[in-house]
């Protein structure tokens, strides 16, 4: 199977078997998703999601969170992974966008990689999923599933990953694509025990016709 005709492969079945992929982080505002995505690097999406209701009730917007201290905020995140690394980022963050951004959370990807917390994969999040744009966030999950499907080859980073995915995917699906492929392998290419059973892209795997 050429590269080609694997990503054909891949695309169509996501097309017919998950028309509808879509973020599970709960947001209300362009602020609030912002929040949950620095939240979730290393933590679950189940878990941002059981922290966040009260914290955006306390912090409706960067206004309130900039006015509040670090230790305020730390206690409603303190569940989640590196709690005060993450308080500190959040207030500092809320900061800027109060500050240098009129209280309004940036949609170009050279003001929003300035923001604390905020590296590429956040960055393209937040153009993907608040702003509507064509995107691709590599994160843990579609790192591993590019490659065990063979999307990739040997990528070594999560840029070289983006960089593959996007010169093979066809622009308007970018962002879908993310989706699909982090839902992916959140509940069927698991890391540790890929479901290859029950999947159905075991035709088009190169992970698959290896083992």
């Amino acid at each position: 199977m050429t590269t080609e005709q694997r990503y054909k492969a891949v695309i169509d079945w996501f097309e017919a078997s998950m028309p509808v992929a879509e973020t599970e982080l709960h947001f209300d505002t362009t602020f609030h998703l912002l929040v949950a995505v620095i939240l979730s690097a290393q933590c679950t999406d189940k878990r941002v999601n059981m922290i966040t209701p009260p914290l955006f009730e306390a912090y409706p917007t960067p206004e309130a969170m900039a006015a509040a201290t670090v230790d305020d905020i730390f206690e409603y995140i303190r569940s989640v992974s590196y709690p005060n690394n993450k308080a500190r980022n959040l207030h500092a963050a809320a900061r800027m966008i109060v500050d240098e951004f009129g209280g309004e959370v940036p949609s170009d990807m050279n003001s929003l990689l300035r923001i604390p917390g905020v590296g590429r994969k956040t960055a393209n999040v937040m153009l993907a999923v608040a702003f509507d744009r064509q995107a691709m966030p590599v994160d843990t999950h579609v790192f591993r599933v590019s490659e065990r499907l063979g999307l990739t080859d040997g990528s070594r980073t999560p840029l070289e990953t983006e960089r593959t995915l996007v010169s093979h995917i066809p622009a308007d699906k970018l962002s879908k694509a993310h989706h699909w492929l982090i839902l992916h392998g959140r509940y069927v290419c698991k890391a540790r025990r890929p479901d290859c059973l029950n999947c159905g892209l075991k035709s088009a795997c190169r992970y698959y016709s290896k083992s």
